[in-house]
């Protein structure tokens, strides 16, 4: 079932071959362009970086596709599906479990009705967790984009997501 929602969100948001010719002509991409400098482009304008683009700035940059998706798969800022307009990261390292770290990320998956590494079906929010968020003084984290969360408890964390939905609606 979250493939098939997966594989229809993609197919929802997938970018014309036009738009992507469109934005690499746009940033001039070529042989001499920064990969990671136009993947990081390219995400920020579709949200992610679809096979198709991909493909055609290997073609440009003359990078063999197969090291575009090493780049692609090394760095964890990188996505090559659809994620949601809020990207939530919830640490399980040891400081936040002991914490009660598991306690907020089930609450937070039960709230949205999802499964870690993936995206509500209103495209809102994607859950992710991590093996540390560097704020273990903060523990337990949640950051919701670039914004960090601590102390959190499920019941917190209900309250931060609901801000964020009040905020989108």
């Amino acid at each position: 079932m979250a493939e098939t929602i997966a594989a229809q969100q993609a197919a929802a948001q997938a970018p014309s071959e036009a738009d992507i010719e469109a934005l690499l002509d746009e940033l001039n991409v070529s042989s001499e362009s920064n990969l990671i400098s136009v993947l990081q482009d390219v995400q920020a304008r579709f949200g992610y970086l679809p096979a198709p683009a991909l493909e055609e700035i290997s073609r440009r940059t003359k990078i063999r596709l197969s090291r575009v998706y090493g780049v692609v798969s090394f760095y964890a800022q990188f996505y090559t599906e659809p994620h949601g307009r809020h990207m939530i990261r919830c640490c399980r390292g040891t400081a936040c479990y002991v914490r009660g770290g598991q306690r907020v990320i089930d609450a937070v998956k039960a709230e949205l009705g999802v499964e870690e590494e993936q995206t509500t079906q209103d495209m809102m929010f994607t859950l992710q967790t991590v093996a540390c968020l560097g704020a273990c003084a903060l523990g337990p984290l949640m950051v919701v984009d670039s914004t960090y969360h601590g102390n959190m408890d499920p019941r917190k964390a209900l309250r931060v997501l609901q801000m964020y939905q009040e905020d989108s609606g």
